[in-house]
């Protein structure tokens, strides 16, 4: 779902078989496709004003993050089923219901690399909402501060298992 401070990523099966096919494809047919490309731009002359060339590249660039991404999301990635906390305690793969500025709000802690999240709100833990109730229960009240530097209370009405 999301990284942790000791640097591991819990997802679902799902989510980690799509990234599994994403990096395979892009660490093989993807870099022969776009090396093609590149040769064939490379080909039609004068690479200081080709911008078929340069474009080609630029998405090399890219892509060859994407993978680095990618392999590092699942060398580091734990799969499965979020387990309810035993304790009731926010965690990742939690999907958190709380009243914020008088208003109900569900979402699921997490990354959004889990992909189709069944219609909720992805927050991070590393955002200022997903910080403030991680680790909370439900009936607990906490406040984070938002970007503006408004301190924003918030409570924690019922913290569920993610079941994709």
């Amino acid at each position: 779902m999301s990284e942790t401070t000791s640097g591991v990523t819990w997802l679902t099966q799902d989510a980690y078989d799509r990234l599994k096919a994403e990096y395979d494809h892009l660490s093989g047919p993807g870099r022969t496709e776009l090396a093609k490309r590149i040769e064939q731009a490379r080909e039609e002359g004068d690479l200081k004003e080709n911008a078929g060339y340069h474009a080609a590249k630029e998405e090399q660039g890219k892509q060859e993050l994407r993978i680095r991404q990618l392999r590092h999301l699942l060398e580091t990635a734990q799969v499965g089923e979020a387990a309810p906390s035993a304790s009731g305690e926010v965690t990742l793969g939690s999907v958190v219901t709380v009243e914020l500025a008088g208003e109900e709000m569900k979402f699921l802690l997490g990354s959004r690399e889990v992909g189709d999240a069944g219609g909720l709100d992805v927050y991070s833990e590393r955002s200022p909402l997903g910080s403030a109730v991680l680790g909370r229960k439900a009936g607990e009240r906490v406040s984070y501060t938002a970007p503006n530097g408004r301190e924003i209370p918030v409570q924690v009405l019922r913290v569920e298992p993610f079941t994709g």
